[in-house]
């Protein structure tokens, strides 16, 4: 049966992601001659880049985020539906979800990543993502509660793998939780847990590549390097993970670490979309696209953001995956929807940076370069311009203000879910019967 949604005479636009991307490119439409539906499995758009800080009890998980029915109250052609797509129905134009079949005119493909293990199981069980605030919450509750149980372990050893953190991947990510980590250790932890000796926390960062932050310039990566360095921070440069169980990471110098957190942000792919031919696929399952970013092979399907592929002469491995090229392809897309337009998206780079702590960061602007404390105002001012409502602006640049002048944070607080204790005891099954 079909989903619940109101009935128009207008083109119907099903966009189904609510990222950077795909809340951009709704709220381009919001006001013009579409029915737009709007289809996300949460409820809220989340700022990615400031998952770690959430982690890191930098940052409460509700200022990053923002309601979806909040930012369109004042639009009534947006319809927003919290489920998920599990298939593609295109001779019909149609949409299967759980809650039943949505009809589409024009289809906004913007359901982002999901963290790549390369097939490897082990990975994936052991090992921490940071790809949604649910799960940077649950790397918060596992750091925090692994340094309570290290103050009652008294033997050195087994205490090691409740202190030990290994990052793994040397992008934007980890780089940054590297960063963060080191601060926690160095500003946060003497006070809060005095009786701790914290010499004996290490943190190691795991990089394949032969260098950091492989997708901006040398001097970025030479500065990245040199400032973890600096505050504390095991860097392994082209080393790799081979196994991962329980207690311990395994490298292919044949060294390993004992540890039982694990953070993941060795890479992403994309979540395959049943219903799509297989031809439509490229690298990292992203979806391929022409220069009017309709996915190859169907007229009337659009893939931005993340999982688009649009290869070009200037970009032959396909744009890279971050905000800004969301951001304008969703800008351009709905230009040409609105205007009835086909014009080619052409992708303005307008730099890249990464923080790596305290009055460090790294900033490449088209024109130049640049690190130290200015690199790392500018990189607070973009993300804090970046965030979706005033509050969350707000409350961010409080806590960072705050964060700044005490050497401290107030957020560090173990939350685990609620379970009523009948359930645990006897399941669903006997309460229905």
């Amino acid at each position: 049966m079909p989903v619940n949604i109101p009935e128009s005479d207008r083109k119907r636009v099903v966009i189904v992601g609510a990222g950077f991307g795909g809340l951009t490119l709704a709220k381009k439409l919001s006001k013009k001659n579409f029915q737009v539906v709007l289809i996300d499995k949460n409820n809220f758009h989340q700022f990615q880049p400031l998952y770690y800080q959430v982690a890191m009890s930098g940052l409460e998980p509700s200022s990053i985020s923002f309601p979806l029915r909040k930012a369109f109250q004042r639009s009534p052609n947006i319809t927003i539906r919290v489920t998920e797509v599990t298939e593609i129905r295109t001779d019909k134009n149609q949409l299967i979800t759980p809650l039943g079949y949505v009809n589409y005119d024009i289809l906004v493909l913007a359901y982002g990543t999901q963290s790549n293990y390369f097939g490897n199981k082990k990975f994936e069980a052991y090992s921490y993502p940071l790809k949604s605030v649910s799960q940077a919450l649950y790397v918060r509750n596992e750091i925090l509660s692994d340094l309570e149980d290290a103050l009652i372990t008294r033997d050195y050893e087994s205490r090691q793998k409740f202190l030990d953190i290994v990052i793994v991947g040397g992008g934007p990510t980890g780089v940054e939780m590297a960063g963060a980590l080191a601060e926690m250790k160095n500003y946060i932890l003497p006070k809060d847990y005095p009786e701790l000796d914290t010499s004996e926390v290490d943190i190691y960062l795991v990089q394949g590549a032969k260098r950091l932050l492989p997708g901006m310039s040398e001097y970025a990566s030479e500065k990245a390097l040199k400032c973890l360095t600096d505050i504390g921070v095991n860097v392994k440069i082209g080393c790799r993970v081979i196994d991962v169980d329980q207690d311990f990471v395994y490298l292919n110098d044949d060294s390993k670490i004992r540890t039982r957190k694990v953070i993941w942000a060795a890479g992403v792919k994309c979540p395959k979309m049943k219903g799509l031919a297989e031809s439509t696929y490229g690298r990292g399952n992203r979806l391929l696209v022409n220069d009017q970013l309709k996915v190859m092979n169907y007229d009337n399907i659009f893939a931005i953001g993340d999982i688009s592929l649009l290869i070009s002469k200037d970009w032959e491995h396909g744009h890279p995956q971050v905000a800004q090229v969301a951001i304008q392809q969703a800008k351009h897309l709905a230009n040409n929807l609105i205007k009835k337009r086909e014009d080619n998206f052409v992708y303005k780079d307008l730099g890249s940076m990464a923080t790596i702590g305290r009055n460090k960061a790294v900033v490449e602007l088209p024109s130049f370069k640049f690190s130290g404390f200015f690199a790392w105002v500018v990189w607070l001012f973009v993300h804090i311009r970046a965030l979706v409502g005033v509050r969350n602006r707000v409350v961010v640049m409080l806590n960072w203000f705050w964060s700044y002048i005490t050497y401290d944070q107030s957020l560090r607080l173990i939350i685990r879910p609620y379970k009523k204790k009948y359930y645990e005891e006897n399941g669903h099954e006997e309460l229905n019967s």
